[in-house]
């Protein structure tokens, strides 16, 4: 796969990603992408792969074994039962 490539935008701003490229990523045909701009620059990932790097930032906070739904959930249902 070549590490650079260039393609045109098209008048709607429809940017079209190589085949070889949707290929390395993992990315499917109707899969959801995350856009987003750093460094002056586009970056594209998929919508799993940014998830995924939430769910690892989140993880250096919370010990494992505690739940941060579980701990929502109560308090919902805690707000709620207080209404």
């Amino acid at each position: 796969m070549d590490a650079d490539t260039r393609a045109r935008v098209n008048e709607n701003g429809r940017v079209v990603i190589p085949a070889s490229f949707r290929k390395a990523l993992g990315i499917n045909a109707g899969d959801e992408v995350v856009l987003r701009i750093e460094d002056d620059e586009l970056r594209i990932t998929t919508l799993k792969r940014h998830l995924e790097r939430a769910r690892r930032r989140i993880r250096r906070y919370v010990k494992p074994g505690r739940s941060l739904v579980d701990e929502l959930l109560a308090e919902r249902r805690e707000a709620a039962r207080l209404e």
